[in-house]
């Protein structure tokens, strides 16, 4: 049962042409929020509907933190109820935030990312952007707040889902949807968006060709693709396949060099490649909050050179590269 109305995004998707997208999704949403495929997302729905909702909200989506609300805009009894909510839906891994002068300081300073990107790309000011694996929409709101038409965002992971419906419902209705989907559940040849990102998944994934081609059927012929992903150093054709875990990770697949991964992104149809941005990850722009109190990237390093990860690969290195479809 799906208690959350995504019929606004259906007539949106409808006007871009994806009638396809709009068959699928609706299926697809209720397979995703089948209440008995996991346990805690009765009572995660149960917080959303209990939320409270205030008319007129003040929003800052073009700072580093994303501010929603007045701190002096609730009595101290409804403030401290918020953030016993906002607590339940620990661990907080993408932000930071500022609710209702509710600070949450989340595992990943994601506006350091941003800050890498957000004069290099193209403008996004009415274009339709989608992003991949958006975790719970931080830099969704970073994409509204940088004046696009309409954000999509898709994480297949229910809790970044809600964690997202929630800021978002303190913020009111706005053109930006997350949706508990991947990007494999996309229809092929969907050409609909300007602009598409992908940060922080391609390592993930059994095929990043597959990944490639995926993103670049989401895009309108010319959009632009901004690609962030775990990168090694070297040169043409080098890539490393961790043997097992990869900085304590189960699911890391392929780390390409940053002539590898152009290659790749030339080999399925991008054009104009630029690399950005290379930059080694560091212990304060990832670890652990009270907001996410679970290991992060100090306990994934080698504790004597934090130059290797504890399985002695090399420690994690991300770049950016923009590029454009055909």
């Amino acid at each position: 049962m799906v208690m959350i109305n995504y019929q606004p995004l259906y007539d949106r998707l409808l006007d871009m042409k994806a009638d396809a997208w709009v068959q699928l999704l609706p299926r697809q949403l209720a397979g995703a929020f089948d209440l008995s495929r996991h346990g805690d997302l009765p009572k995660w729905l149960d917080l959303l509907k209990n939320l409270p909702v205030l008319p007129n909200v003040q929003a800052l989506l073009d700072a580093d933190t994303v501010q929603i609300g007045a701190a002096d805009a609730l009595s101290d009894d409804v403030k401290a109820q918020l953030e016993q909510q906002l607590r339940e839906l620990h661990p907080w891994r993408k932000g930071p935030y500022d609710l209702f002068g509710i600070h949450i300081d989340t595992e990943w300073r994601s506006d350091w990312k941003w800050q890498r990107l957000k004069d290099h790309i193209a403008p996004l000011t009415n274009r339709l952007v989608l992003d991949v694996g958006c975790g719970n929409g931080y830099h969704c709101w970073r994409m509204l707040g940088a004046n696009a038409k309409m954000v999509v965002g898709i994480d297949p992971l229910l809790l970044n889902v809600v964690q997202f419906q929630v800021i978002r419902k303190l913020h009111g209705e706005a053109p930006i949807y997350v949706l508990p989907v991947g990007i494999e559940e996309l229809p092929g040849n969907l050409k609909a968006f300007d602009t598409v990102f992908s940060m922080g998944v391609l390592y993930h994934r059994r095929s990043p060709m597959d990944h490639l081609l995926e993103l670049r059927d989401c895009l309108r012929s010319g959009g632009e693709l901004i690609l962030e992903t775990l990168v090694i150093d070297g040169g043409p054709g080098e890539v490393l396949v961790p043997e097992g875990r990869y900085a304590k990770m189960r699911n890391v697949w392929f780390l390409p060099s940053c002539e590898t991964l152009m290659a790749w992104m030339k080999r399925c149809g991008f054009v104009n490649i630029r690399l950005l941005d290379v930059t080694t990850t560091t212990v304060e722009e990832q670890r652990s909050t009270e907001w996410m109190q679970f290991h992060s990237l100090k306990d994934f390093l080698d504790a004597n050179n934090p130059q290797l990860t504890c399985e002695g690969l090399p420690a994690p290195k991300r770049a950016i590269i923009i590029a454009n479809s055909d």
